[in-house]
């Protein structure tokens, strides 16, 4: 009995890096080939987030041998992000700003040759925090981003490009007011980064101000392991899903673990959640995870989250 018509479907993701062995492979295999098994689950959403925290650089040289971590991607890698449909990137992460102001630049100038949204970051302050406004099927979506760590990964100023510093004297009114406006507030965090399945006392505090604030999914962009969730009032929160398209797959077992988060929406409201369970096969793929896996991922989540 549902109208397909007012049916809105939306994927966010986790870390997306092109850099190091992930670059590697895509040199090897091709630039579509991280999301060979997975590219599907992508691209049949209404709406895809992509976490893309490195930017591209004409002068990016090769990502084999790589020294440090201070990254970069090679332009014709925007070709992944392409193949797999990506609507919306957020700029909140901690690489943003390694290659300085030009390919900041640069990186949102090819997001907007094709027509994407992007928040979280920008060419100044005040472009960083504006949300990105999505409407699809008459439900109203308003992306807002920053990134919590040390204020130093965020270089966005009057003058300057880059990711945007989380201060709930901007953040907290902006969510308010997205929601007085109809719409529905997504909101994304860089937040510490850490190896447990737990949320930290620190990313509850924070992710529950945001709800309190009126935001309906909270998710952290920045885990490179799966985290728990849980919900606050009416909004869903979880922690952290791990890693979309980056190389950790062999640093430990829940690092080769990842979740894509389907948010299913009808009419104006959140009605349904679907934790996707993915598992890498090498230093840049994924694929589905068999039942046994799933359940084993799960029941550490749910564990770890208190179910």
């Amino acid at each position: 009995n549902r109208d397909p018509g007012k049916l809105t479907t939306l994927v966010l993701t986790g870390v997306t890096a092109l850099v190091r062995g992930t670059a590697v492979m895509m040199e090897y295999e091709g630039m579509d080939y991280p999301a060979q098994d997975i590219g599907p689950i992508l691209r049949q959403a209404d709406i895809l987030h992509i976490n893309n925290e490195v930017p591209f650089s004409k002068n990016c040289p090769s990502p084999y041998p790589w020294e440090g971590l201070v990254f970069c991607s090679q332009e014709r890698y925007i070709q992944l992000l392409e193949s797999i449909g990506t609507d919306v990137v957020e700029l909140a992460g901690d690489h943003f700003a390694d290659w300085g102001p030009e390919d900041m630049l640069f990186t949102l100038d090819l997001y907007r040759q094709r027509g994407w949204s992007v928040y979280g970051g920008g060419e100044n302050i005040d472009a960083a925090r504006r949300p990105a406004l999505i409407e699809h099927n008459g439900n109203r979506f308003a992306f807002i981003g920053c990134n919590y760590k040390a204020i130093g990964y965020a270089t966005a100023s009057k003058s300057n490009p880059g990711a945007v510093h989380c201060d709930p004297a901007w953040l907290y009114p902006a969510v308010r007011a997205a929601k007085a406006q109809g719409y529905i507030p997504i909101v994304t965090f860089q937040h510490d980064e850490y190896y447990e399945y737990i949320a930290r006392p620190k990313l509850q505090k924070d992710f529950r101000a945001v709800a309190d604030a009126g935001a309906i999914i909270v998710s952290g962009s920045q885990a490179h392991q799966p985290h728990a969730f849980e919900f606050d009032g009416a909004a869903f929160l979880h922690y952290g899903l791990g890693n979309l398209f980056f190389d950790q797959v062999n640093t430990d077992e829940a690092t080769g673990w990842a979740f894509i988060d389907r948010h299913v929406f009808y009419n104006g409201k959140h009605i349904s959640t679907e934790l996707i369970s993915i598992v890498f096969v090498d230093l840049a793929r994924s694929r589905l995870a068999t039942p046994q896996e799933r359940r084993q991922m799960l029941e550490k989540v749910f564990a770890a989250g208190g179910w």
